[in-house]
């Protein structure tokens, strides 16, 4: 048990997937999983743990943002033994050919502010993310490995103008997360990736209808999943 989480000791399995919104933390348990139970619900953020294919796995909600984000990991990680994090959330595309409901692997992240700093910039775990690579790829889903952008600010008066350094840099999606999710789970010794379902576009203005959000993100969760399989069988 921690601060911001009721779970005892073995409540979590090793490898979690991290969504931002409770309810899509739910929907994952409740439609992928096998015999998910609940283990957290401590604020609302909601916490199931049950079997992908016979592999023990967890889904934790975090909040939005990376100070909600951060508190949860390090409580998942020092007092749950958490080894292996995913983080399966929203984003923005930065480029017109960056198609809302497709899927972005993170392949390096920085917070706006920073992007022309020097180690600013981190990568994924390289084993999950070649593993996500090559599974989005044998199940034909539509996804691209790229840099990804992430803010602290969700509202700004200029949305898209804001990343021109990270877009210079390469960056092609934005989100509020991946940043911290690929800097932060290393330096207390897990391992961590980020997968993203594309919502809406920052250059076109086109954005999914609320009413359909929960509906497109199941190949994002199933990959999610897919690559901790994977990465299970290639280590064992």
């Amino acid at each position: 048990m921690t601060p911001h989480n009721e779970a005892g000791p073995g409540d979590y399995a090793e490898a979690v997937l991290l969504p931002g919104c409770p309810e899509r933390a739910q929907w994952i348990a409740e439609t992928l999983l096998e015999e998910p139970r609940r283990v957290n619900a401590v604020r609302g953020e909601l916490g199931f743990t049950g079997r992908y294919r016979g592999l023990p796995v967890s889904v934790q909600a975090t909040g939005m943002g990376r100070p909600s984000l951060a508190i949860y990991v390090h409580e998942l990680v020092t007092g749950h033994g958490v080894k292996r994090i995913v983080r399966v959330g929203t984003c923005g595309g930065l480029e017109e050919d960056v198609p809302l409901r497709s899927v972005v692997i993170a392949r390096s992240a920085a917070m706006d502010q920073e992007t022309g700093e020097e180690g600013a910039w981190h990568g994924p775990d390289e084993r999950l993310f070649a593993a996500a690579a090559a599974q989005a790829q044998a199940a034909g889903i539509d996804h691209q490995a790229c840099a990804m952008v992430s803010s602290d600010v969700f509202y700004h008066p200029d949305p898209l103008g804001r990343f021109a350094a990270a877009r210079a840099l390469g960056a092609r999606a934005c989100d509020m997360e991946t940043a911290w999710v690929l800097s932060g789970p290393p330096r207390l010794g897990a391992r961590a990736l980020s997968i993203c379902t594309v919502v809406d576009n920052l250059v076109t203005g086109a954005e999914i209808d609320m009413a359909e959000r929960q509906g497109v993100f199941e190949p994002m969760a199933r990959l999610a999943l897919e690559t901790l399989y994977v990465d299970s069988a290639d280590a064992g």
